[in-house]
């Protein structure tokens, strides 16, 4: 993806999230300076399989870590700084370098332990499907000009006294929740907890916007690295099952502190097939069994929460909608080895509504529940391609689906990966 005309990188998901987007920046990121997550929080779940029997799993620290890349996280991201040292202090113990590898933006939020009380609280009431990481209170405070942010922790005194305000506010709305006094945050814990923090972190953080700017200025290679899914933008995704930032490309200016303008490239990541953890439609989901196969074939189970994932077949439709919404200059399609042993493999490629042809996503739930999918049959290829690294090397009939794939898509192909290691891919 890298070249003369194409600096500057957005990597996102182009489905419900989980389709393989921190394999492919992983791939990516050997060839870029700088990696940056623009959104979300420790929500997210990459996954990256090294080879040699080493898998790491990356909530918040990009995974262009694992190739050695500078990597920011940005104010777009709700940080959690316990979770993100947990993670630093693994990958050490694993033998990743990490000094001098990571900075945060200065402007980025604070989750806290008293974000994830309520969020818990709130999903036995809602039942929205969240991870219960504290995102949405987070953001909500954010947007709610309440919020505490790392660079805030340079005047520890005033940041104590937020937090303390904050948790008072938790506490009162934990109460209306029906949380019970053992579920409520202790201000002084809090505060602590920003005592131990501030040695650590601040030595971190920057400007990220600066950082990225000053990169690009250099003719380095700078790589955006989105978390989720378009279908979970919480403006333009399957509402109100979404998450509660913006997902879409669109977010990676705002969320890194660049102009739209500095991007070149947006790269959408797709598994061959479709996927979705919690609640909200999913219009392609198989049947029981079917769906129980393409999960235990493809490992569908979260990689931050452990539950198995929605399974069903590539839906065009979303992934049309997905181009549009973020302007995508190529496509990565992921996991098509796990549609190996498939003899016929439906593709959806638009919907009735009431008995009439829709080939656009509706706007809400509702609508979409009552969809039906337009299926196209294809033939399956029934051969393993775990070793193929040529797209010339595979079966005439995966050749086939991917071709389809892509004009369906109405986006170029650029990348195939055919398994869980770095070296499983292919770049078209």
């Amino acid at each position: 993806m890298f070249g003369p005309k194409t600096q500057c990188v957005v990597v996102v998901g182009a489905q419900w999230g989980d389709e393989g987007k921190g394999k492919i920046v992983d791939v990516l990121a050997e060839r870029a300076d700088l990696v940056v997550r623009y959104q979300g929080g420790a929500n997210a779940g990459h996954t990256v399989d090294t080879g040699e029997g080493k898998s790491f799993v990356l909530h918040q620290i990009p995974s262009g870590i694992l190739q050695g890349a500078v990597c920011v996280v940005g104010n777009g991201v709700v940080l959690d700084p316990e979770q993100m040292f947990a993670e630093l202090d693994a990958l050490e113990g694993r033998g990743v370098r990490t000094e001098n590898k990571l900075h945060v933006s200065d402007r980025a939020h604070l989750t806290l332990p008293y974000h994830k009380l309520l969020d818990r609280a709130r999903e036995k009431q809602e039942k929205i499907g969240t991870t219960g990481r504290g995102i949405g209170p987070t953001y909500e405070d954010k947007y709610g000009r309440r919020g505490v942010r790392v660079g805030d922790l340079r005047n520890l005194a005033h940041a104590k006294e937020l937090v303390r305000t904050r948790v008072a506010a938790a506490n009162q709305m934990l109460g209306m929740l029906g949380a019970g006094s053992g579920e409520q945050a202790n201000p002084e814990e809090h505060v602590r907890l920003l005592e131990r923090l501030a040695p650590r972190l601040l030595p971190l953080a920057v400007d990220a916007g600066r950082v990225v700017w000053d990169a690009l200025q250099r003719g380095e290679s700078v790589l955006l690295e989105g978390a989720q899914g378009a279908l979970l933008d919480v403006d333009h995704g399957t509402y109100p099952y979404v998450t509660s930032s913006n997902t879409t490309a669109g977010g990676a200016a705002v969320g890194v502190g660049i102009g739209p303008t500095a991007i070149d490239a947006v790269l959408g990541v797709v598994k061959a097939y479709t996927t979705r953890v919690g609640n909200g439609p999913l219009p392609t989901e198989a049947e029981p069994a079917v769906a129980e196969r393409i999960r235990e074939l493809g490992g569908e189970f979260g990689a931050t929460t452990g539950r198995p994932r929605r399974c069903g077949w590539f839906d065009a439709v979303v992934v049309r909608y997905a181009v549009r919404v973020n302007g995508l200059t190529g496509l990565a399609v992921t996991k098509l080895d796990v549609l190996d042993t498939f003899a016929e493999i439906p593709v959806g490629v638009g919907y009735t509504l009431d008995g009439e042809i829709i080939d656009s996503m509706p706007a809400d739930v509702e609508t979409i529940g009552r969809v039906q999918p337009i299926y196209e049959t294809v033939p399956g290829w029934q051969k393993p391609l775990s070793g193929v690294r040529r797209l010339a090397d595979l079966p005439p009939a995966a050749r086939a689906y991917v071709d389809r794939l892509q004009d369906l898509a109405g986006a170029p192909v650029r990348y195939v990966s055919v398994g869980t290691r770095r070296d499983q891919i292919i770049e078209v």
